[in-house]
């Protein structure tokens, strides 16, 4: 009986912290890895378009795992906005950022003010879970303030390293020349928090860098694409009023810093694989804002959806994202339900077992019934951007209700209403055949834009020598 009683103290005195949570009978909180691309397009992800150029098999294999939403989208077509909004659960006119952070520029309109920082008053998701016992993980692209509003004030380690809007933990740098875009450098970094942090919850946010311009990757894998394109479609353009469009995907040094990036995710779901907690760590992968295709080096194609960053067109804010929560979702399965960056504040809630906080989350709603295979009640999602993109965009503010979008651009007060699900590519302009449609629409529209406190585009004195200067900039 020693003996026994001798085996059954060493067996317990050498079980691992993971072993005991599983033998807990309260499960281990999920942990999550949220991967946030930079101006990718839906088009440019392999399970999304099988006839990319590129090759993303690490995403395509989250996928393959999880549930791709259809109808993904982001909360505006350009960075800071959706990244507030993803931190926030609101809204980008709620908290006063609608455009990225350090733009202003003018054209008939004069632009609606914008915050330089997301104001402490707004509790982002990471504090929220650090407050809730969370380790949290930081590298990449903030673009949502400096200083005390950098994400080492936001409930990410207070230790991160960087300035302009970049930030890392400490560590070894590699070579900018391999690295151009911190892609490894974030990777690494991700590699190490997840092997020291396996045994407690933890939230990892990796807001790449990726595929920002200016365009960089490592050369072996240019010359890869730059062979791979001998295959490809010669360039070919459209027009999007003053800018010209790119209609083929065949820029070697795009996919090259695409697979950089996807090669970089690999590594970081293989570190979760390694760490043997898989099985509870929920993978979220998506962009802040469509693919580059109508400026800029115009590197990018987002047929046969219409425009692109900057812009209200599908191009510019429909978004691949894919969420595989182990144990729930069903892989490879699809959902068509419009959803937007919004939501993910209070899914996380739900997924980790935390109370929600509508006061905060209020423009957000729980995907978790989706995951789950069941539904969600319909509601319009709203965009609103008040400004003169660097793409060639206008002002301008949208809604999305049922199967129909409009836009209102505020250059003129002009309408347009299309039937997303019919013409993908938003080709046919109903606003006059259905004027009662778009009526009632434009109410709802103007109704939100009230009830979030928008702030509007107002009139330019020197609106026709601005609009020279944006014109030449984008007929070139």
């Amino acid at each position: 009986m020693k003996k026994i009683y001798l085996t059954i103290l060493i067996t317990i005195l050498f079980l691992t912290e993971t072993t005991a949570w599983a033998l807990s009978p309260v499960p281990p909180k999920v942990n999550f890895i949220f991967i946030l691309s930079d101006d990718l397009g839906v088009m440019d992800i392999g399970c999304f378009n099988p006839k990319t150029f590129y090759e993303t098999p690490h995403i395509d294999s989250i996928a393959k795992k999880g549930m791709r939403f259809m109808q993904g989208y982001a909360a505006c077509p350009v960075c800071s906005p959706t990244r507030g909004s993803i931190m926030t659960g609101k809204y980008p006119p709620r908290f006063g950022i609608t455009d990225y952070i350090g733009a202003n520029r003018p054209g008939k309109l004069l632009p609606a003010p914008n915050k330089n920082h997301l104001e402490l008053e707004n509790i982002t998701i990471a504090e929220r879970l650090r407050d809730a016992g969370y380790s949290n993980f930081f590298a990449g692209k903030w673009h949502l303030g400096n200083d005390e509003f950098s994400p080492a004030h936001r409930g990410f380690p207070t230790d991160l390293v960087g300035k302009n809007q970049f930030f890392y933990p400490p560590g070894s740098v590699p070579n900018p020349k391999d690295d151009p875009k911190t892609t490894d450098r974030i990777a690494d970094s991700a590699v190490k928090f997840i092997g020291e942090n396996k045994n407690k919850p933890f939230f990892a946010y990796l807001p790449f860098l990726s595929v920002h311009i200016p365009v960089g990757a490592r050369a072996d894998l240019i010359a890869k694409y730059q062979k791979k394109k001998e295959s490809a479609g010669a360039d070919s353009w459209g027009q999007e009023l003053d800018s010209k469009v790119r209609l083929v995907q065949n820029r070697a040094d795009y996919a090259a810093m695409l697979e950089q990036m996807d090669l970089a995710i690999g590594r970081v779901l293989k570190a979760v694989d390694d760490a043997g907690i898989a099985d509870r760590t929920v993978v979220i992968f998506m962009s802040d804002n469509g693919g580059l295709a109508t400026a800029e080096g115009h590197p990018t194609s987002n047929l046969p959806l219409r425009g692109g960053k900057g812009w209200p067109y599908e191009g510019g804010v429909r978004e691949p994202l894919i969420i595989f929560w182990p144990g729930v979702t069903t892989g490879g399965t699809t959902c068509d339900t419009p959803v937007i960056s919004t939501d993910f504040f209070p899914t996380m809630l739900e997924m980790a077992g935390l109370p929600l906080n509508p006061k905060q989350h209020k423009d957000g709603v729980s995907l978790v019934p989706l995951l789950r295979n069941q539904s969600i009640a319909d509601r319009p999602l709203f965009w609103h951007y008040p400004h003169y993109g660097n793409q060639g965009g206008r002002p301008f503010t949208s809604i999305r209700e049922g199967d129909f979008k409009l836009i209102e651009w505020h250059e003129g007060s002009i309408l347009e209403l299309f039937n997303v699900k019919e013409d993908i590519s938003e080709k046919n302009n109903l606003a006059k055949s259905d004027p009662a449609r778009a009526t009632k629409m434009h109410e709802k529209l103007i109704e939100w834009r009230k009830s979030v406190g928008a702030l509007m585009p107002t009139p330019n004195p020197k609106g026709d020598e601005d609009e020279a200067k944006w014109k030449a900039k984008f007929t070139k």
